[in-house]
């Protein structure tokens, strides 16, 4: 089968950053990851089944933060990137989890975790509407950002065919202890935990809609045994940016373990935008 790449006379859109956070806790039938079915009013990934996240704001790169863990050094050498930047990606990790799904990443002390967010309830809706800042709302409440809880885990950068393009950092935390993830979000119309291989099944079964790299971190997941197995790993964390070819005339992206995906790519089923099944 030929295969050649599609070439555009277009500038690629430039590139936003974005953190994705894979939230997992134990099930009975081994790790379980909570999922986001998106709204289809969306401008991005609209009614896709997704990870809670979303892009950088201008907000989280606020030098001044009660931090606990790895430093933003640390994580910039990790992404390979400057700590100013590295940093952004880590608030918005932590801010984007505590709007969509209500878990917070964040305690009084370096040390412990806050066990109850419904108290934060107000400040999270003005978290969404940007009303309010995540370094703003740690200083108020004398509440630190737990870095220790989030591990680097993966980077995808959007095909330069799509007309939104974000280079997004996936990083994977455990639900902490007392807190519940919920479904109270402007962007999410319903959740639920599911292990790996269940979310999967969905797909191939056409119930949900997984964009590539969704797919291929639930596939990597889909490996573990238990949540601290989970944080065990050191995942390889070179960046991919699928690149979209033309295969038998048809238009397909071209990203590791793309065989697969399209060899179980539900029948019937249209994708949209750089999904690209045919």
């Amino acid at each position: 089968m030929s295969e050649a790449v599609v070439e555009s006379d277009t500038e690629p859109v430039p590139l936003k950053d974005a953190s994705t956070v894979m939230l997992v806790r134990d099930g009975a039938s081994g790790p379980e990851v909570f999922l986001q079915r998106r709204v289809k009013a969306m401008a991005f990934a609209a009614g896709m089944t997704v990870f809670p996240g979303g892009g950088v704001d201008a907000s989280d790169a606020e030098a001044r933060i009660a931090w606990a863990g790895p430093d933003p050094a640390w994580w910039g050498e990790k992404f390979r990137i400057d700590a100013a930047r590295a940093q952004a990606l880590v608030c918005a990790a932590v801010r984007e989890t505590f709007e969509e799904c209500g878990v917070l990443l964040a305690g009084p002390t370096a040390d412990s975790v806050v066990s109850d967010t419904a108290v934060y309830g107000r400040a999270r809706a003005q978290l969404e509407r940007r009303e309010l800042s995540l370094g703003r709302f740690l200083a108020r409440e004398n509440l630190v950002l737990r870095a220790d809880l989030l591990r680097p885990w993966a980077n995808w950068i959007t095909p330069t065919v799509e007309t939104r393009r974000y280079d997004t950092r996936f990083f994977v935390a455990v639900l902490p202890q007392g807190q519940r993830a919920d479904g109270a979000t402007s962007e999410a119309h319903q959740v639920l935990w599911s292990t790996p291989a269940a979310a999967i099944e969905r797909w191939k079964a056409g119930t949900d809609v997984l964009l590539p790299p969704t797919w291929s971190q639930l596939v990597a997941l889909g490996e573990f045994a238990s949540t601290a197995d989970i944080l065990a790993a050191t995942p390889e964390f070179e960046p991919i940016e699928p690149v979209l070819e033309t295969v038998g005339d048809k238009p397909r992206l071209r990203f590791p373990g793309n065989d697969r995906y399209f060899a179980d790519f539900p029948a019937g089923s249209r994708m949209r935008g750089s999904q690209r099944p045919e």
